[in-house]
């Protein structure tokens, strides 16, 4: 993300990254950011939460229109309701919630699967 934006800038496209993992932001630093203490995945808002999203978002867009020192970082005060996912976070300990791995093929439609397995026997 902070590549793509420092690369847009270079074209003149002013841009902003808008992230919930300081250290990312900070090491990838992009030319402008902010930054909203919500776990990964949140940094637009909680889900189903309009208000929420919205005071997020017009903030950002705010410190947009003021930020003047590339590389600036600027800190949005939101508290996540419930901090327990920090300690999540943080846990080495945790268990690996992924998926197994699949290796069947997946296709989005039947037609995608008959032209996938007709090429195959080609």
């Amino acid at each position: 993300m902070s590549l793509a934006a420092r690369h847009l800038e270079t074209l003149g496209i002013p841009t902003l990254c808008l992230g919930s993992a300081l250290d990312i932001l900070e090491a990838g630093a992009p030319p402008r950011a902010v930054f909203v203490d919500y776990p990964l995945g949140h940094s637009a808002g909680r889900p189903f939460d309009p208000a929420d999203q919205d005071r997020i978002v017009r903030a950002a867009l705010q410190a947009f229109g003021t930020m003047s020192t590339p590389g600036a970082i600027v800190r949005l005060e939101a508290r996540w309701d419930d901090d327990g996912w920090r300690a999540a976070a943080a846990s080495t300990r945790g268990a690996d919630t992924r998926m197994p791995r699949d290796t069947t093929p997946q296709y989005q439609t039947e037609d995608d699967r008959r032209l996938a397995e007709a090429r195959a026997r080609s």
